[in-house]
This record gives structure tokens, sequence and C-alpha cells, in this order.
């Protein structure tokens, strides 16, 4: 996984810690919505990409 989306993970994470506890500010569900957005994005892009290699084969022949 790249470091921006490990730093991306790690915001989440912190963000929801925070929403248990002390809850959130307008501007910090702002930023939640928008990295969670873009998360499942990249994971998205990273599933096609491996669904799109996935070679099937005829096992009759």
């Amino acid at each position: 996984m790249s470091d921006s989306m490990d730093k991306t993970i790690e915001r989440i994470n912190e963000l929801a810690r925070k929403a248990k506890t002390v809850g959130l500010t307008d501007a910090e569900i702002d930023e939640r919505n928008e990295l969670r957005k873009k998360y499942i994005e990249a994971f998205r892009g990273n599933l096609k990409v491996q669904l799109d290699s996935i070679k099937f084969t005829d096992e009759e022949n």
C-alpha cells in the first residue's frame, strides 16, 4: 500500500476514534467523508486491476 494511502487510513481511524469519544466538528465530518470517498475509490481501482488480470482457462482442452 502506498504511503499516502497509509496516511489516509491512519487519519480515518483517528477521526473514527474521536467521533466515538468527543465527537467531530463539521469540518472534521467533511474531512472524514472525503477521506472515506478517496479510500473507497482507491479500493475499487485496485480490485478492478486484480479482476482484470484474471485469466480463465478451459479445463476441457
